[in-house]
């Protein structure tokens, strides 16, 4: 449930957190996934098993890094309105409203960078799940 173009809503807490749950699915779904169309041995011989696999990964992957980019550019548009937030308080040191939305914002700011630590986990869960079951199919290439 991604915004076109794949852009989360940075604004909206609640909202993007929504949109990053959708956009995991493939994630918790990768088991079945793997389940349904990598086959057993006894059914080796009817599906490309290599070919599945390599498929499955680059669908993994794209998935991880639209995810990343989507959380990383968002929390550049929140750091800047953070910013933007410090400048006007600088010059309004007893603006109660400045302040308290600067909090709030700083507040969606850490939470944004936390999303990053959720993702890793999520990622090597995943990656781990993949390489157990396509391990003798396929070996991705090594990332850097």
């Amino acid at each position: 449930m991604a915004a076109p173009g794949g852009i989360l809503n940075c604004e909206d807490f609640l909202m993007f957190q929504e949109m990053l749950k959708s956009m995991r699915t493939f994630d918790d779904r990768i088991v079945h996934a793997l389940n349904t169309t990598v086959p057993t041995v006894s059914f080796s011989g009817k599906v490309d098993a290599s070919q599945t696999c390599k498929e499955l990964y680059e669908s993994l992957m794209k998935a991880h890094m639209s995810r990343d980019k989507a959380i990383k550019a968002c929390i550049v548009e929140t750091s800047e309105v953070v910013g933007r937030l410090r400048e006007a308080r600088a010059k309004e040191i007893d603006n109660l409203s400045i302040i308290k939305q600067l909090r709030k914002e700083q507040n969606k700011l850490k939470l944004m960078q936390s999303e990053l630590n959720v993702e890793e986990v999520i990622n090597d869960r995943s990656v781990k799940v993949f390489n157990e079951r396509c391990r003798i199919h396929y070996i991705p290439p090594k990332s850097n």
